[in-house]
């Protein structure tokens, strides 16, 4: 079958007509990928960076995992999914016997795999997963949305994690998939006033379109304490934060900018450890620092399916463009320039 293909330590992946159709288990499916997107941790595997080999992937490994496809066969234990059913995937693969997946949080397994990083991915045209991952889709959702629950949940989960929304001023760092689909989320959830910081003017603009204030953190002159004195000194600064870039200095403007207990819900991942003034932040301040990683399941995809089909929150527009697999550097490239959401469809 037709694949990408993490062959080497380096940077660069392969793009393959040979790659051998995955086998699946009897607790297993086995899943003809519809409609694929590039995230953020393909780009960092595709460079080869330090946040990539932090996950320790074992190479050769057909990467991606924000996925949605039709079931094409079941293995024999199967008993709550079909061949032809259409399912989006849950990316963190949970072993549902450690403590974590016991108390309910599955989503932070202690044996988890990641689908695309640390086992066989989809960036192909099938797909082997295990059952206890398959999220069922209605008929009359398009497959190339179901691709974009696995991000959209990342943000689904952030505002879960952050608590009540009502009334509140909200500071986002980095506009881009996730980010933008916060900006909808935080006034769907009673946010008066939401503010993006990110440098590309094509998201600036996407954020807008969402409702957002978008400034630039690269400006010349740009005073975000300034803006915080003017706009915000009611509550000394913004009451909830996200940090979404992992981008150098992003979390310490957080840190400076959210008023007395705020709360920062951290999502990006830093290729490298940041310092993090605790007297000054985290006693004196008082502020809430969270992380969140994946979804929780399955209450975030309830929730975010919910919310989609109610209308109150729309995917579609993420996606700008749509390329082929062979395609795939290309789709790499555009994440770096203008552009959202990059649907690569395999077959």
């Amino acid at each position: 079958m037709r694949a990408i293909l993490k062959s080497k330590p380096a940077a660069g992946v392969e793009f393959t007509k040979e790659q051998p159709e995955p086998e699946i288990g009897a607790d297993d499916v086995l899943v003809q990928v519809a409609a694929t997107s590039i995230c953020g941790t393909d780009a960092h595997l595709y460079a080869w960076d330090k946040s990539a080999q932090a996950f320790d992937p074992v190479l050769p490994l057909v990467i991606g995992h924000e996925c949605a496809g039709t079931i094409v066969r079941i293995g024999s234990n199967v008993r709550n999914l079909r061949v032809g059913q259409r399912i989006a995937a849950e990316s963190h693969i949970f072993c549902g016997a450690c403590y974590m997946c016991r108390t309910g949080n599955a989503h932070n397994c202690s044996e988890m795999k990641l689908l695309g990083v640390t086992r066989p991915g989809a960036f192909a045209e099938y797909l082997s997963l295990p059952e206890r991952v398959c999220f069922p889709l209605p008929d009359d959702l398009p497959l190339e949305l179901g691709a974009l629950f696995e991000p959209s949940g990342v943000a689904v989960h952030a505002i879960q994690r952050a608590g009540n929304l009502d009334g509140c001023s909200v500071l986002i760092t980095g506009a881009g998939p996730i980010g933008l689909t916060l900006i909808q989320l935080a006034f769907v959830m009673g946010a008066t006033s939401v503010v993006a910081l990110e440098p590309n003017p094509f998201r600036r603009k996407l954020a807008e379109d969402r409702g957002a204030r978008a400034l630039d953190p690269l400006a010349p002159g740009f005073d975000l304490e300034g803006i915080v004195r003017k706009d915000y000194s009611r509550h000394g600064g913004f009451d909830v934060g996200f940090e979404i870039s992992a981008a150098p200095g992003t979390l310490e403007t957080l840190l400076r900018a959210v008023r007395r207990e705020a709360s920062i819900v951290c999502v990006g991942l830093p290729n490298e450890p940041i310092p993090i003034d605790i007297a000054a932040f985290i006693s004196k301040k008082m502020i809430v620092l969270k992380g969140t990683f994946g979804r929780r399941i399955w209450d975030t995809w309830e929730m975010l399916l919910a919310m989609i089909q109610s209308g109150r929150l729309d995917l579609s527009g993420m996606i700008t463009h749509r390329l082929g697999l062979e395609e795939f550097d290309r789709g790499i490239q555009l994440l770096k320039g203008d552009s959202a959401k990059v649907i690569i469809s395999p077959n």
